[in-house]
């Protein structure tokens, strides 16, 4: 099931320049997850990390797993964002960071499903640049009534 970005939009709150998956390109309900995020020097975070060799920050590859999961999360519900809900960040465990992730790269954003439990989701999740390893890590995350987060 792929989507654009234009479709992604439905299941995910985020809007640039934090969106930061472009593409989805597979998609098995209650399973696995592959989309796509395109690095390029207009980032606005390249303007400080770093000026002179523009880095991708690693948190932001880990915000990106979530951000794929989270889109799962919906699908495998059938759900979207529009029905109340979001997905919020719940932990992270064991994330490793294996290549520098520079403007140009196209980063190939997987999630596989680990356990999933009354709205909260465990995720095996890696970002490859092409066949190589960026960084990978298990992501957690919990669906939430939006109308529970206006305290």
């Amino acid at each position: 099931m792929p989507m654009n970005y234009d479709a992604i939009k439905n299941y995910l709150p985020h809007r640039y320049p934090f969106m930061l998956v472009d593409r989805v390109t597979a998609c098995e309900p209650f399973k696995c997850i592959e989309g796509l995020k395109n690095v390029t020097i207009n980032e606005p975070y390249f303007n400080g990390h770093f000026p002179d060799e523009p880095i991708m920050p690693g948190v932001l590859m880990v915000e990106a797993m979530a951000q794929i999961s989270g889109i799962l999360g919906f699908i495998s519900e059938g759900m979207t964002a529009e029905d109340g809900y979001l997905y919020l960040f719940a932990g992270v465990d064991k994330v490793r960071f294996k290549r520098q992730v520079i403007p140009g790269d196209q980063l190939i954003l997987r999630a596989n499903l680990l356990m999933q439990k009354r709205g909260i989701y465990k995720f095996d999740c890696t970002v490859h640049v092409g066949d190589t390893l960026a960084a990978s890590a298990q992501v957690m995350i919990a669906r939430q009534e939006k109308a529970l987060l206006k305290l």
